[in-house]
């Protein structure tokens, strides 16, 4: 069951909250529970989404943990070993969709809120964006999978300046270095993260998923398995109705109905 406080959907947008106001913008359970049970139907087949939009409902994407809560629990390990599992079946989830996932950054993204938009395939940031990685300033590692995927964004010694000095990185800093794609108005982030989502939900579906599975995978392949998992791909993909429809469609010199 899900709520539309978190997760809604438009068409074949499934657009999912990961903060509210409640608690300064931090990341939030219920978003990151209900969000992950919306894309495992996704995956399931149970819900038709072809793109996800990851959003913050207040004046920040996320602006991370928490941390209050870290302070009151009883069995502080126990209590951040839990909050991270959850953190970790939303991340999974998104990874296994294969879905593109665009992501609204608005005002901050800190800690667990950086962490998501390593994940983002297209990042919209605005130019008052900012992003820090915010885990050592409160004597911890990153979680949601900062680790891994940061130094495949900017590099391995770029990500450890980053994390190790939780260096605050501006909106034209995070679109030089590839955590932002593209940089508008701060009152347009999420009306643009949404138009593009719309427009890429209007396109070919499954040639979307392949190219982002591609993307995913090929991070730990050589170069001879990428190239026959490309060419798994396009063969498959130009006998099935999309790729039938947009070849055709060229050829015939119209626009492809997918």
């Amino acid at each position: 069951m899900t709520s539309a406080e978190f997760v809604s959907q438009s068409g074949r947008v499934l657009t999912i909250a990961i903060s509210t106001t409640e608690k300064g913008t931090s990341l939030n359970r219920q978003g990151l529970t209900e969000g992950a049970a919306a894309l495992r139907q996704v995956a399931r087949g149970e819900r038709d989404a072809a793109v996800v939009v990851l959003v913050g409902r207040g004046g920040n994407f996320c602006a991370g943990g928490d941390v209050r809560s870290f302070a009151a629990a009883d069995d502080r390990a126990v209590f951040l070993r839990d909050l991270a599992d959850n953190f970790h079946a939303f991340i999974n989830a998104l990874h296994e969709s294969r879905l593109p996932v665009v992501a609204a950054v608005k005002g901050w993204a800190a800690g667990a809120g950086m962490s998501v938009v390593t994940h983002a395939t297209i990042a919209i940031g605005g130019a008052s964006t900012k992003m820090r990685p915010a885990y050592t300033a409160i004597g911890l590692s990153p979680d949601g999978g900062m680790t891994w995927m940061l130094p495949r964004i900017v590099g391995a010694a770029r990500a450890r300046h980053i994390i190790l000095t939780n260096k605050v990185i501006d909106a034209e800093e995070a679109l030089a270095i590839g955590l932002l794609s593209e940089i508008v108005d701060d009152d347009a982030v999420e009306s643009h993260a949404q138009e593009i989502a719309t427009e890429l939900a209007t396109g070919p579906a499954a040639a979307l998923a392949a190219t982002v599975a591609l993307i995913q995978d090929g991070a730990t392949r050589s170069l001879p398995e990428q190239l026959i998992a490309e060419g798994a791909s396009i063969s498959t993909l130009s006998s099935r109705p999309e790729g039938i429809e947009g070849v055709n469609a060229f050829v015939e010199k119209r626009r492809a109905r997918f």
